[in-house]
């Protein structure tokens, strides 16, 4: 008879066995009318599943930090109930619970539209008030392809799923395989939402039929969704697509799938960040380096990359030998170095490059900068010795928290990564290099999460996990060591006995990839860049044409400053220049008019401050100049007092 051990350590005794409900109902009544599921012995469990030995039991209730998973995960049959009302004879292939929502991918009869989500969320509401129990059964693999045999896809499904007996759930008119668990009914998913669709492959294959992905979320409660909702909103007003174009940053067009075309504006914003950068490296002893973009199919089988890499390479074949265009930076200064003779006391060697890489990445991968074929690693590859690996490796990572600082980010986690199952080279390395890691993070006491077994097959690496303005997380910057190339390319350094050693390699991005990197800006301002990286700093508004020469005096001054300044001739009312100004996104505004043109005294709007006080052009030119110096952050809106 089984003993449960609650996680407050309190012990029950049962004369039979017993379900996780009748757990929960020992416990407390009201504990039972709020239980979702249970964990038994660390496995989440059905509130039906029966417990028929000794063991540790926690119950699941909408609070508990599991809840929303689940909650998810029963939502998805709900929404394929509801697609089935609606779009009857549809076939379901896949729908599982992702980070914030839930989705299932659908062979529809009737094409689905966005104009149908509305419908099919009604249809959900209806059948979450109907509050159908989720019901499990199994069945044999035999009787499950008989049961199933005109529907390729859940044949597909049974043929993949593990075991000899598969286990289904049923709710209302809809049963899908699935391993569980599911929330006991229909009418405790939460509050959802369908909130998109998308075209979607049959297992990601693009030689297999497209289906149609339908999204959507749920939270515990209704103030979850909305905020959810308003996020949502947010980052679509914030989409660097359309931000992007509107303001002349960049555009993308089928002549080159997946490539960007930089129009002046972004090559402002991409120079800026470059000019930065390079900035940095300088004043940290970093040599500069640019490779070819193109070089010979030997090298690549070296590096490893052709082997273990080659479908997302771009190669060709010209002279009687193949070429591959770098997906890497990394071999060319394998290159570089491999021509030199260095002594310990050459060591360490601390290599930039702001080298342009491509890629091959699915038609259904492509997303405006962030995921792209062709784009420029600000990458750096740092030579040394074993001696010198930690302080290295600190100052990669000093170098990193300073780029993020200057931009506003704000670290989301940081996560070291430790040796995968399958890995090449000496677990002595290993240690080295993994011991090398933790040790600069500790010595800076910087917070990390610890990754095991997800490390690179060639050595251990911390990633750089960032927030921005709304929350979302991206993993940006990397530092990876590497015992496994200079091995591959046969480096060596001579020690202070005049013997030969390996160096090791440290690879080292802070943006990762640049288009990726200004994606993620433009979101995280939505279009308002710092002043210094602002394509258009200045813009200087006429009220009548008895300005313009004035105006063209304060335009040649700020541009004499260094300042991209810019005067705005046209001959529409002011109260429209200053509106496309807003649009525009330019941070300051200069209005002239006669009352400026006679005192010299300039009025200044700055966007989301407002009026600011006047002042000559003098005065304006050092106040932006020192601004752009320090690269200070864009000021914060000021909220108006409510009347």
């Amino acid at each position: 008879m089984p003993t449960v051990t609650l996680p407050d350590g309190n012990k029950l005794d049962f004369d039979a066995p017993v379900t996780v409900r009748e757990v929960a109902e020992r416990i407390g009544s009201k504990l039972a009318k709020a239980a979702l599921a249970g964990t038994v012995n660390g496995t989440m469990r059905d509130l039906s599943f029966t417990v028929a030995e000794d063991a540790t039991v926690s119950i699941i209730t909408d609070s508990s930090p599991e809840a929303v998973e689940l909650m998810r995960h029963s939502a998805a049959h709900v929404l394929a109930e509801a697609i089935n009302r609606v779009f009857p004879g549809t076939l379901f292939a896949y729908g599982p619970a992702v980070k914030d929502g839930f989705y299932y991918d659908v062979d529809s009869p009737t094409p689905i539209t966005a104009q149908d989500l509305p419908k099919i969320e009604k249809e959900m509401q209806k059948i979450i008030k109907q509050n159908q129990p989720f019901e499990r059964f199994e069945l044999t693999r035999s009787e499950a392809m008989e049961k199933y045999k005109a529907d390729p896809y859940k044949l597909d499904n049974i043929e993949r799923a593990s075991g000899d007996v598969i286990s289904f759930y049923k709710q209302g008119s809809f049963e899908d395989l699935c391993r569980g668990p599911h929330v006991p009914s229909a009418g405790k998913v939460g509050h959802v939402k369908v909130t998109s669709l998308a075209g979607a492959y049959w297992h990601g294959d693009a030689s297999q039929k497209q289906l149609t992905r339908i999204y959507g979320t749920a939270f515990a409660s209704k103030d979850e969704l909305e905020d959810h909702l308003n996020r949502l909103e947010e980052a679509k007003r914030r989409d660097h697509r359309k931000i992007g174009k509107d303001m002349g940053l960049f555009e993308f067009h089928p002549e080159a799938p997946g490539m960007a075309f930089w129009r002046n504006n972004g090559v402002i914003v991409r120079n800026g960040l470059i000019g930065y950068l390079r900035e940095l490296c300088l004043n940290n002893d970093y040599e500069e380096f640019f490779t070819p973009q193109i070089m010979v199919k030997d090298l690549w089988v070296t590096s490893g990359h052709w082997t273990n890499y080659a479908d997302k390479m771009y190669t060709s074949d010209k002279d009687g030998r193949e070429y591959g265009v770098k997906p890497m930076n990394c071999p060319g200064a394998l290159i570089l170095y491999k021509t030199g003779l260095y002594s310990h006391n050459d060591l360490p060697l601390r290599w930039a490059e702001f080298g342009h890489v491509h890629r091959y990445e699915g038609s259904g991968e492509i997303h405006g900068l962030v995921r792209v074929r062709g784009f420029t690693q600000d990458d750096a590859h740092v030579f040394c010795t074993p001696g010198q690996l930690q302080e290295e490796i600190r100052g990669c990572i000093e170098l990193i928290f300073e780029v993020y600082q200057t931009l506003g980010m704000t670290f989301d986690h940081i996560e070291l990564s430790t040796r995968p199952e399958k890995r090449i080279g000496a677990d002595a390395d290993w240690d080295v290099a993994e011991a090398a890691l933790q040790g600069a993070l500790e010595d800076l006491k910087i917070d990390y999460k610890l990754n095991p077994g997800d490390g690179a097959f060639y050595g251990p690496k911390i990633d750089f996990h960032l927030s921005d303005a709304i929350g979302r997380t991206w993993q940006m910057g990397t530092i990876q060591v590497d015992f496994s190339l200079p091995e591959r390319f046969d480096l060596h350094y001579v020690d202070e006995n005049s013997e030969r050693k390996r160096p090791v390699m440290i690879h080292r991005a802070i943006s990762g990839s640049l288009e990726r990197f200004i994606g993620v800006l433009v979101e995280h301002y939505a279009g308002d860049f710092p002043l210094w990286l602002a394509p258009e700093q200045v813009r200087i508004l006429t009220i009548t044409d008895a300005q313009l020469d004035y105006a063209r005096g304060v335009e040649k001054a700020l541009k004499k400053a260094g300042l991209r300044a810019k005067l705005d001739t046209r001959g529409c009312k002011i109260g429209a220049k200053i509106r496309e100004g807003e649009l525009a996104k330019v941070p300051v505004q200069i209005v002239i008019g006669d009352k400026e043109a006679e005192s010299g005294q300039l009025s200044i709007r700055r966007r989301h401050v407002g009026d600011l006080e006047p002042m000559t052009v003098e005065e304006l030119s050092a106040m932006l100049s020192e601004e752009v110096r320090t690269r200070a952050l864009p000021p914060k809106p000021v909220k108006k007092e409510q009347k």
